[in-house]
């Protein structure tokens, strides 16, 4: 017989083992990364959830040129400018793919594992030309590229087994009463703690990746200034830093600033974008992202267990 105490003892030994042997570093900013799941299994996941959304009878895919065009000429200086970037390895890897969205009340774009790209309608109020647009797929794409998706994935299994060791040591010293009221804390500990800290600084590795990837990609990276300037004047009410797995308006934007020098080096050097034309209108008003958002690794993780 294993006795609790022993168990969690097996279970943090495991734990240990498993972060060990499932650590990476970030090329740009030599953060250390859990990343417990292979590549490949989160590039499948990606395409699952892609062909769901593109399925989705409630989603409409744009045909309109004036909205593909840009799309696609932005996306294609990305994806070249990330084969030859630090993660050249990575993106030359993926089966890259874009599609936009035609959602005009929806300021959203995402990059699932394995390059695939969605970009809704409703971003080019905030985007306004292709530079700003830039701005927003190259922090998109670093999320796929940095693989930030199965790093939470990895840090929720480890919470995981952190809260069943922890759980079996309570409930032997402490009974089942005290034992649940302790572990409700522990679980709140643990969001706020490291799962909230850890998703800030993913987009915040995002945002100084991203400008660098747009500004080698020949487009000016103080647009992406702009574009959260204006993302702070379309409104809508925000939590508290500590408590939003992004940070703050302002934050972002003067951490952008502070990384301006080093991304204009990566402008100056790069072949600028051919001017273009502000992207198309779209009707007034708008959303910040909310369901049509880009699935979670919870959910992607369930969609292959269920098969679809």
């Amino acid at each position: 017989m294993i006795f609790p105490r022993t168990r969690g003892r097996l279970a943090a030994g495991t734990l240990l083992l498993l972060t060990l042997c499932s650590c990476s570093t970030n090329p740009y900013t030599e953060r250390w990364q859990l990343q417990m799941l292979p590549q490949s299994y989160l590039n499948q996941l990606g395409t699952q959830s892609y062909l769901q959304v593109k399925n989705d009878p409630k989603v409409t895919l744009s045909k309109d040129p004036r909205e593909i065009d840009p799309v696609q000429r932005v996306a294609k200086r990305i994806i070249e400018a990330a084969k030859h970037s630090k993660y050249a390895e990575t993106a030359g890897t993926f089966e890259w793919e874009v599609n936009v969205i035609k959602d005009d009340k929806t300021l959203n774009a995402w990059a699932l594992p394995g390059g695939k790209i969605a970009v809704y309608t409703g971003i080019f109020s905030i985007a306004k030309n292709e530079a700003g647009l830039a701005a927003i797929m190259g922090h998109e794409v670093v999320h796929a590229l940095a693989g930030h998706g199965g790093e939470r994935m990895s840090q929720g299994l480890m919470a995981q087994v952190l809260m069943s060791g922890a759980a079996l040591a309570v409930e032997s010293s402490a009974g089942p009463g005290t034992g649940q009221a302790v572990m409700q804390a522990l679980g709140a500990g643990a969001q706020v703690g490291v799962l909230l800290p850890f998703s800030r600084k993913h987009e915040s590795e995002a945002d100084y990746i991203g400008v660098l990837l747009a500004a080698q990609a020949g487009y000016d990276p103080e647009e992406a200034v702009r574009v959260w300037e204006r993302m702070a004047q379309a409104g809508g009410s925000q939590p508290a830093e500590f408590m939003s797995t992004h940070p703050s308006h302002g934050t972002r934007i003067n951490q952008l600033q502070e990384w301006m020098p080093e991304a204009l080096g990566y402008y100056q050097q790069a072949p600028h974008a051919p001017p273009a034309p502000d992207l198309p209108a779209i009707g007034k008003g708008g959303s910040a992202p909310g369901p049509t958002s880009p699935p979670q690794p919870q959910q992607l993780r369930k969609n292959s267990k269920d098969g679809k």
